[in-house]
């Protein structure tokens, strides 16, 4: 099979770690030109001697998704680098577990400034860049995107905020050939649930979940890349993601009652 993403350049944000870190590896490994971004500028320090020293043509750029001139700046140093944007992987991302009742508020607009409004900043500023090559944009999402998941207001707004903005990007460039694919792994071994926000705004620190027995990021970074490959629109990781997203059209309520019993069944959930 031909590799399509040799020479590709590539930017993943939320690449310090989990998901991003291994869709970075995978690009890489692939012979793709891969800028990770991520706010840690230490730790994509440490990937990028890690990942150079294994012969991969990387470079690095602290980004806080969160702000509009970092965004553009990460795409200007990219093309500055290697000259273009193929392919934009939108991966940075925060989660958070209470209910909407007792929530602070400034919890969903962490949740929607980072998880939406990266997306927007990075897709404006690469769009063009992307579309000249005929490239990709890609949101990393969830079964949240899909349907609404109680104890996760601001998790699921923030996705389905996501969905129909690439939605929209799709639609408006179909005659450029512009390919946009959203993406939904199951729970994965990953930060992301140790850092999600409690009703507070401070961390909850622990996984709820028994992290073991979760999707491996490298799973799902393989997927991404297989997903390009066959230009997919949705690509849905896990079977009960698939079900998700058929049964909520025809059988909304029954939908909505099995992720009750199933975010009620997690340690000190919230839902009672």
């Amino acid at each position: 099979m031909k590799n399509i993403f040799k020479n590709k350049v590539v930017i993943v944000t939320g690449a310090s770690t989990g998901i991003g870190l291994a869709i970075a590896h995978e690009f890489a490994r692939n012979g793709s030109k891969v800028v990770l971004a991520a706010r840690s500028a230490e730790k994509l320090a440490a990937h990028e001697v890690e990942m150079k020293a294994m012969g991969y043509d990387v470079m690095i750029c602290p980004t806080d998704v969160t702000s509009e001139d970092q965004c553009r700046n990460l795409v200007q140093k990219t093309v500055e680098r290697f000259g273009t944007v193929n392919i934009l992987i939108n991966n940075a991302g925060i989660s958070m577990r209470a209910l909407f009742s007792d929530l602070d508020l400034s919890v969903i607009k962490r949740l929607m400034d980072v998880n939406f409004w990266g997306t927007v900043y990075c897709t404006k500023y690469a769009l063009p860049y992307v579309i000249e090559n005929r490239g990709s944009i890609v949101g990393v999402s969830s079964v949240a995107g899909f349907h609404g998941l109680p104890g996760r207001t601001g998790y699921s707004a923030s996705k389905f905020a996501m969905h129909g903005f690439l939605e929209t990007i799709r639609i408006e460039n179909l005659r450029k050939h512009l390919h946009v694919m959203i993406i939904a792994p199951g729970f994965t071994a990953s930060e992301v649930r140790r850092h999600a926000l409690l009703a507070d705004g401070s961390e909850q620190g622990n996984s709820p979940r028994a992290e073991g027995r979760m999707m491996t990021p490298e799973r799902v970074a393989r997927a991404v890349l297989k997903g390009i490959r066959k230009n997919k629109r949705n690509k849905i990781l896990t079977l009960v993601g698939q079900l998700t997203a058929l049964f909520q059209r025809i059988v909304p309520t029954f939908v909505d009652y099995m992720y009750y019993r199933e975010m009620a069944k997690e340690p000190d959930s919230p839902i009672k």
